[in-house]
Order: C-alpha cells, then sequence, then structure tokens
C-alpha cells in the first residue's frame, strides 16, 4: 500500500517541461489527498485554456499510475496572489520549450 509521503515525493520530482520547477513549488498542484488507491488533488493553472494542460495533468499521472494508484482531479484558475507568485517562479526559472 502506498503511503501519502511516497505520493508527495514523487509528484514533487516532476518538474514543468519549461521552467526548471516542479509543478508543486509553482503551486500548479495543490491540495493532495490519497484515499485508499487514489490520488485526489488540484491542478491550478495561471490562465484559462493554457495550451500544456493536458502535458502537465499526464506528466502527474504517470508516476501515480506507476504506482499502481488512480487519480481524480479538479482543474481551476490561479488567484492574483498564486499567480503573481507562479510569475515571479517562472521568471526565475524559465528554460523555454
Amino acid at each position: 500500500m502506498q503511503t501519502l509521503e511516497k505520493v508527495l515525493s514523487e509528484i514533487s520530482k516532476v518538474e514543468h517541461p519549461a521552467i526548471s520547477y516542479s509543478l508543486t513549488k509553482l503551486g500548479i498542484v495543490k491540495d493532495i489527498e490519497l484515499a485508499e488507491d487514489t490520488v485526489i488533488l488540484t491542478f491550478v493553472f495561471p490562465f484559462p485554456g493554457i495550451p500544456i494542460a493536458d502535458r502537465l495533468i499526464a506528466s502527474i499521472s504517470e508516476p501515480i499510475e506507476a504506482m499502481d494508484l488512480k487519480l481524480e482531479y479538479i482543474v481551476r484558475i490561479m488567484n492574483e496572489e498564486e499567480k503573481a507568485t507562479f510569475l515571479k517562479l517562472e521568471g526565475e526559472a524559465w528554460k523555454g520549450l
């Protein structure tokens, strides 16, 4: 049986493809819970309709599925404070696609 700590460890290794920070550090992946065999979390995007949303979701889904767990998630848009933090971090670590 997987633990929340193991799930958090694996998820925290997943970097944004264009920014040299993890999705958790960027605030894109939040509210991570483990309920039996399912990881439940929230994807928080800086803007609606970002073109790589599916890619980011898949990048988190892969390590979860590798642990024989399922993924359930909701998506929301960042509030102004979250977006300001994201944009600051993006500016620090932008590497491009």
